[in-house]
């Protein structure tokens, strides 16, 4: 049974999403909201290194 959970829920995610779902919903959201997206998500993983690596060294 365990073997068996993770090859239903692939397929459960496999039926329910559809690449081109995916793509028209990302065109009908617009560039510019995807553009954002990128923005963010960029400034978020450059904060989160600098939390992890930088820093001040006091």
């Amino acid at each position: 049974m365990k073997k068996l959970m993770p090859l239903a829920l692939v397929a459960l995610l496999v039926t329910t999403l559809s690449s081109c779902e995916l793509v028209e919903g990302i065109f009908k959201a617009g560039m510019w909201t995807g553009v954002i997206l990128v923005v963010v998500v960029i400034a978020i993983v450059i904060w989160l290194f600098a939390k992890l690596f930088g820093g001040r060294k006091d």
